[in-house]
């Protein structure tokens, strides 16, 4: 039930991977999206505006459990790779063990440090209470999140991409229907929307392990290998917690710039979350070639195959240039039509399109250069690479806080919109010349076997 990704032509191997991965993005968003359009709808403005506020936190705290489980389990993908069928049992259970561990620590700290960092980013007063009250929720129930994080990981490591995308696709059915029972018939507001979204993704979790411990018998590890071992353990936090931070360090710069919106007002908020939401749907194209990268990578480099890689890496950049414009044009046509869908009909769309308009407007010709980032990023995150890539993280940090104060000294939302490209240009061309750099390093490595 696993692909070898090291045989046959790279694009249409990468292309194949890649779409079960894009259709799963979507699905997820598409259920991220739900909890927005029934809040704004069922509730109100205000607290479309309070979930809104909360995403650059839950981009940080969800992001950091998606890195380091993805960390994880570029072990498993470069023993897979190598034919290490006894090394892919032990770092599975490893990594379940080391995940148990930072699922504690990660929800301690995060339900400790809400309430501040909630007024440390000016969150307007009349949505503080409804923001507090969903990401305390989600905060809470990260154990659901790390671990369906970790499971698909597991899958697409060896290959699987299609088993993630169908739990995926019943949780995004199922979230839709726990948002539109516990927010529209109990009138749970913005809790609702919380906990429609933990329990949805822990049935995913739950039956991603059903099915690993029924159908995957070479990601099923054995009474000998549960226990944390050194090596695995020293291997996976190398890689996995540069990648949480890479995504903590991005988070951190998103929340910079929410921090930035948010003085606009609730409008200028409400607006801006449901324009990132349509931007959001249509990134997933790239977020997915990235995830390919990862484990087409990384079994390439469990096989030393190096040319292989920088043919991956060729026609995956290809393909996102072309994706890149198509999205760039869907989502100027889309804006319109799709923003009615968070509102209800006496919400005045003539005041909110404006503060949209202008941040898709600005994003969309700098998609280009944000594709790039995916691939790079993740290509050298699968070969074992991971300062350089959280090092790319650090340069959209950077760039984010610059514009950002920027765009608070002076009072301009157009220069707030900008921090996002503003970022992906540096960190693109950040990750571009680290590609080279690994590429050539990798190259020495492989060159005695040779």
């Amino acid at each position: 039930m696993g692909k070898d990704m090291t045989k046959g032509h790279p694009l249409a191997v990468i292309l194949k991977f890649t779409l079960p991965l894009l259709i799963g993005n979507v699905f997820q968003q598409l259920y991220n999206m739900a909890d927005t359009i029934i809040v704004g709808r069922c509730v109100s403005a205000d607290a479309l505006a309070a979930v809104g506020s909360t995403g650059t936190i839950m981009f940080l705290i969800v992001g950091f459990a998606q890195g380091i489980t993805a960390g994880f389990t570029i072990l498993t993908s470069q023993r897979f790779g190598a034919r290490d069928t006894d090394g892919v049992k032990r770092s599975v259970a490893n990594g379940i063990l080391l995940s148990v561990i930072c699922t504690i620590i990660l929800t301690g700290v995060s339900l400790l440090c809400m309430r501040p960092l909630l007024k440390l980013m000016n969150t307007p007063d009349n949505i503080f209470d409804d923001a507090y009250s969903y990401i305390m929720i989600i905060s809470g129930g990260l154990v659901t999140t790390v671990f369906y994080n970790l499971f698909s990981s597991y899958l697409r490591a060896v290959g699987n991409s299609q088993i993630p995308l169908v739990f995926l696709v019943f949780s995004a059915v199922l979230n839709v229907i726990l948002d539109l029972v516990f927010i529209a018939t109990f009138h749970m507001g913005v809790s609702g929307a919380g906990y429609a979204t933990i329990l949805s993704q822990g049935i995913s979790a739950v039956l991603c392990l059903i099915y690993i411990y029924l159908r995957m018998p070479a990601l099923r590890p054995e009474k000998s290998h549960w226990r944390l071992r050194a090596k695995e353990s020293r291997q996976q936090m190398t890689m996995g917690i540069p990648m949480a931070l890479q995504f903590a360090i991005t988070a951190s710069g998103t929340m910079i710039m929410q921090a930035a919106i948010n003085i606009f007002g609730s409008d200028a908020v409400a607006a801006f979350t449901a324009a990132s939401k349509l931007q959001n749907l249509v990134m997933q194209g790239m977020i997915a070639m990235g995830q390919t990268m990862a484990t087409y990578s990384g079994q390439n480099f469990g096989k030393g195959d190096l040319a292989r890689i920088r043919k991956g890496v060729r026609a995956s950049l290809s393909a996102s240039a072309v994706y890149s414009v198509a999205i760039a044009l869907l989502v100027w046509i889309l804006l319109k039509p799709c923003l009615g869908l968070f509102f209800t009909a006496d919400v005045d769309m003539s005041a909110m399109m404006p503060w949209a308009e202008t941040y898709i407007h600005i994003c969309a010709i700098f998609y280009i250069p944000l594709s790039t980032i995916f691939v790079f990023r993740n290509t050298m995150q699968g070969c074992g690479y991971g300062f350089l890539p959280m090092m790319g993280g650090v340069s959209e940090l950077a760039a984010r806080m610059i514009v950002a104060f920027i765009a608070m000294s002076t009072v301009s939302y157009p220069m707030a919109c900008f921090c996002d490209p503003a970022a992906w240009i540096a960190a693109g061309l950040f990750t571009g010349i680290s590609y080279i750099f690994v590429s050539k390093d990798i190259a020495k490595k492989l060159a005695p076997a040779s």
